[in-house]
């Protein structure tokens, strides 16, 4: 049998990964993007009027002014449309997919092999899924009475 570890063994391997992952080319790029973006005073200037109209969008619903929130809504779409057009906003977008996918691949993995090891460590076959043991029936739940 395999030698057990302690939740803080588990942590302390997880911020060592984190701190692999926040070194990654991804997050590199990331950051990079995001400090551009903080740097544009075009893209600036979009997302504060995107912020100043998102407010009173959100006072025109609140006193059901609802010509005047179609206005905001309409221009609100418009704003956002420039600011995605714009080169460095869509290299800051792909950047965070990017990191959003290495984290999301990195969760898979350690599902996936968390269960391939339970799997195994049982005698089971990671191909079928299935852990093993002599009784095919894992647990059986006496019906509510």
């Amino acid at each position: 049998m395999s030698e057990t570890v302690s939740r803080k063994e588990i942590i302390d391997q997880a911020e060592k990964l984190a701190k692999l992952i926040a070194q990654s080319k991804e997050v590199e790029f990331f950051k990079q993007a995001e400090q551009q973006i903080k740097k544009n005073q075009k893209v600036q200037n979009l997302i504060n009027a995107i912020k100043f109209k998102q407010k009173q969008a959100v006072h025109a619903e609140h006193y059901d002014k609802n010509k005047a929130l179609q206005d905001f809504e309409k221009s609100l779409d418009e704003l956002n449309r420039e600011l995605d057009e714009i080169p460095v906003v869509q290299e800051f977008k792909q950047s965070q997919v990017e990191v959003n996918d290495l984290l999301q691949m990195m969760t898979n993995i350690i599902s996936n092999k968390v269960t391939d090891e339970i799997i195994l460590s049982t005698g089971g076959d990671p191909l079928s899924g299935q852990t093993g043991g002599d009784n095919p029936i894992t647990c059986t739940v006496p019906p509510n009475k």
